[in-house]
């Protein structure tokens, strides 16, 4: 069993246990505020997740307080070599555990079971989470790569207002591609700057963008060949209804259909254009993320997709985003 330390917010989570499932873990379940536990895990993807900061291997689940986390330190059974260290977090402040409180009681534990304590470099660790009413020990076992400040949207080459901020990109490329990556192809038929594509292509999969203005297809292929110089990627001038593509040559479609005022797009309204691109989605993989400033669950069914899942996701006071999670009927 593993224990998962959650990234975002409260309203994150669902999302975020989503993310985890489909991409690196199985049978992820809500512990607490913040904490999940699964049954399994790719501990090599985990690096690659956006909305989980950790994963432990789990050793025992108790009572949110200090005694009785001791309690069960000294009764597990575990097989640990080299020094320790502990690290304990009162999540989201649920709890009202003091952090460095059992740090040293937990530590002491340890000593006394004849572990050497390395603050610094430490050769296991041991992670307290105390939330609410619960508290889970673990030996951490893997952490993802919180680097996504590197590639803000507006550093990149080719910049556009509007453009997806590079978490919420690896989220759902992550719960279109997930269980394929990284031997997956994502597409994207809508790409603009190309910001999901590459998020897909830093996780190790093969990219095809396309997108009806020549000006977001060439920005498209000026930020790919910066971030992903020596993957596989291709990124075209193409109409979202009617790609270039052979049936299942992908194994997920992930696009961030247009929003608002952007109610017609190059020959077609905006109902035809998601429409239309749902339905070569489905021709050419089986699953995809939609994400939109609406449901377009009617749509998606239309065109011979299940809905797995539908997040709504505030983005400023006038604009939420709708994520769906879509497999092939």
């Amino acid at each position: 069993m593993y224990c998962l330390e959650l990234a975002g917010q409260a309203g994150d989570e669902p999302l975020a246990r989503l993310e985890a499932e489909r991409a690196a873990a199985s049978a992820v379940e809500r512990a607490a505020p913040g904490l999940a536990t699964a049954r399994g895990a790719r501990l090599n993807r985990v690096p690659t997740l956006a909305y989980t900061h950790r994963v432990s291997e789990l050793l025992g689940r108790t009572d949110a307080d200090v005694e009785s986390a001791a309690a069960l330190l000294s009764a597990a059974s575990f097989e640990k070599e080299g020094s320790v260290a502990v690290r304990a977090r009162d999540v989201r402040s649920s709890s009202g555990v003091s952090a460095s409180a059992a740090e040293r009681a937990l530590g002491g534990v340890l000593v006394d079971r004849g572990f050497a304590v390395d603050l610094d470099d430490p050769d296991n660790v041991l992670c307290a989470l105390f939330s609410e009413d619960t508290c889970l020990l673990g030996w951490r076992a893997a952490e993802s790569v919180r680097d996504f400040g590197t590639r803000a949207p507006t550093d990149r080459p080719f910049f556009q207002p509007g453009s997806m901020n590079p978490l919420d990109a690896r989220a759902y490329v992550n719960l279109a591609a997930g269980p394929s990556l990284p031997n997956a192809t994502v597409v994207d038929p809508m790409c603009g700057t190309g910001g999901l594509l590459v998020e897909a292509g830093l996780v190790g999969a093969r990219v095809v963008g396309s997108d009806a203005q020549w000006k977001m297809a060439r920005g498209t292929q000026t930020n790919l060949a910066a971030y992903l110089p020596d993957a596989d990627w291709e990124a075209v001038r193409g109409d979202a209804t009617s790609l270039p593509l052979r049936d299942d040559c992908a194994d997920a479609v992930a696009f961030d259909a247009p929003y608002g005022r952007q109610s017609k797009v190059a020959r077609h309204e905006l109902a035809d254009l998601v429409g239309g691109a749902l339905s070569e989605a489905a021709r050419i993989a089986p699953s995809a993320v939609v994400v939109a400033d609406r449901s377009w669950e009617a749509a998606a069914e239309d065109a011979g997709w299940r809905v797995d899942a539908r997040f709504e996701r505030r983005v400023h006071g006038s604009l939420d985003r709708h994520v769906h999670v879509l497999s092939r009927v």
